[in-house]
């Protein structure tokens, strides 16, 4: 039994803008402005991402536009503030001097390896907040470039073909001598499962294997004497 796996490179966009390290900071604002992206990989020799430049790292330079060339001094007064919000602080006033992608890019680079699953890479942006990661192979030379959108698109599959594979990639192994089968229904990708089995706990066992099929949302069972499963709406 194999359940489909999408991957990195599956979804990313192979087409990427990024700039070098010693682009200037006027280069990278047009780069962005022209190609309507938040961020860009930064890259050296052949291709190897090296840092990521995004709007944040751009935006301390026009603070201290605004404050009339002074930077505040606040916390890196003596005593003030922690360890943290000082360097935190430090390295604001190295953007805000910045001139070059080497000097306003966040490094080392938050990347994704192309043959990483959809999931890990969902995870990554959700516990480090960013919306897109460079997509690199094992030598570190980006490949492309992943979204949230790119990630979401998995949910665009059709009923049909998601139905098709838990017909075929779940339920012979799961529930191999069930007579008469178990039926399949999906709609809007919520897979249901309706009928009698002898095996009851492997109902839970099925949830499980289906949910971590690419496009599924949910999963709705409705096996008798089935054990963990979701009760279908009466």
């Amino acid at each position: 039994m194999h359940a489909s796996r999408n991957t990195v490179s599956d979804v990313m966009t192979q087409t990427v803008v990024a700039v070098s390290r010693d682009a200037t900071f006027k280069k990278i604002v047009e780069t962005m402005q022209e190609w309507k992206v938040s961020a860009v990989p930064v890259l050296e020799g052949d291709g190897r991402v090296i840092g990521v430049v995004s709007e944040a790292d751009l935006l301390p330079k026009e603070e201290f536009r605004d404050g009339g060339g002074v930077l505040p001094q606040f916390p890196l007064a003596s005593g003030e503030g922690t360890p943290s919000t000082r360097l935190s602080a430090l390295t604001e006033i190295a953007k805000a001097r910045g001139v070059t992608a080497a000097e306003l890019m966040a490094a080392p680079a938050l990347t994704v390896h192309a043959d990483a699953t959809l999931a890990e890479a969902a995870r990554i942006m959700a516990r480090r907040e960013v919306k897109r990661l460079p997509v690199i192979n094992s030598e570190g030379i980006l490949k492309g470039i992943v979204s949230r959108g790119d990630l979401l698109s998995v949910f665009l599959r059709s009923d049909e073909d998601i139905a098709r594979e838990v017909r075929h990639e779940v339920l012979p192994y799961v529930f191999p001598n069930t007579t008469p089968p178990v039926r399949v229904e999906v709609a809007d990708g919520v897979v249901t499962l309706t009928g009698k089995t002898a095996d009851p706990p492997l109902t839970a066992v099925a949830t499980r294997l289906i949910l971590a099929i690419e496009g599924v949302v949910d999963v709705e069972c409705d096996l008798s004497g089935r054990a963990g499963a979701r009760p279908l709406p009466r």
